[in-house]
């Protein structure tokens, strides 16, 4: 299902922000954006996103902001001191004379300047875990909320399909006897005299009528129904198992249309094909 959500954590000067984007897919995938410093961190983000997710493309998005404060920096004086004498020594083996100023010395900063860091690596990533568990409970937040709506919109169309089949049933149960008049029918006018075989006649009846029939079709579409409607009230991931539901219901819509050999059956049919294609497409959003 669609989300999206984003959490912030702040402690000593450190500030975890995490965004999480979701949408729909068959299967779990899950993109991580890391700061340098948390990459090896990538796979137990995957992990916490695994465990909270099953379905969908998942984009991670997580940032790191440090505040660097005066008192937190140390400058090492016997390193300058060391690169003064070096760059002096060179200056005169070189016979250059520009006088050796502090921007010189500052082109070694990074030796001669230490940060020292009040968080280590271990707390900055325990405060990001904070972050990511509560930017996936929101997440999870807003899918409920759509996975209600969804909800209320499957019971509908699967409440149509039902209706769909009850006319299909009240249809194929006047069949037989018109079937039945409609081929003595056919047959009277084959012959001059009115005299028709009975027995050949019921006969092709018996035939026509294991042909029309569409009992079993019905019972099993009912079935499929009902186990639809107790699998949407589990609590636990239901998305795979729809699918495999709707495959079936499909199965037996098809098969009722091709032997009801019926105009106004067919018409009730393809009302029913387009519900289960919406409710397919519905379903791919459900974990």
């Amino acid at each position: 299902m669609t989300g999206f959500s984003k959490a912030e954590m702040s402690e000593n000067g450190v500030t975890a922000s995490v965004e999480i984007k979701s949408v729909n897919g068959r299967y779990l995938e899950t993109t991580v954006k890391l700061p340098k410093s948390l990459n090896h961190k990538e796979f137990e983000v995957r992990e916490i996103a695994r465990k909270a997710l099953t379905r969908g493309s998942v984009f991670v998005n997580i940032n790191i902001q440090q505040e660097t404060a005066a008192q937190a920096m140390q400058f090492n004086e016997e390193s300058a001191v060391a690169y003064f004498g070096a760059i002096e020594k060179l200056k005169k083996r070189l016979k250059i004379k520009e006088t050796i100023t502090l921007d010189h010395l500052l082109a070694f900063s990074d030796a001669m300047i230490e940060t020292k860091q009040d968080d280590s690596s271990e707390q900055v990533w325990k405060l990001t875990n904070k972050a990511l568990n509560e930017a996936l409970k929101e997440l999870e937040i807003m899918r409920k909320k759509e996975g209600n709506e969804i909800d209320k919109d499957l019971k509908k169309r699967v409440k149509g399909i039902e209706e769909g089949l009850a006319k299909i049933e009240d249809k194929a149960a006047s069949r037989i006897p018109e079937e039945r008049e409609r081929l003595r029918q056919r047959i009277a006018q084959l012959f001059e005299s009115d005299e028709i075989d009975e027995q050949r006649l019921q006969m092709e009846i018996v035939i026509l009528a294991d042909k029309l029939d569409i009992s079993e079709e019905c019972v099993r579409l009912r079935s499929h129904i009902k186990f639809f409607h107790e699998t949407m009230k589990l609590t636990e991931a239901v998305g795979r198992k729809l699918n495999f539901l709707l495959q079936e219901m499909h199965r037996e819509v098809n098969t009722i249309g091709s032997k009801a050999n019926d105009a106004w059956i067919a018409q009730i049919v393809v009302g029913m094909k387009e519900e289960l294609e919406r409710i397919r497409e519905q379903a791919q959003n459900i974990e």
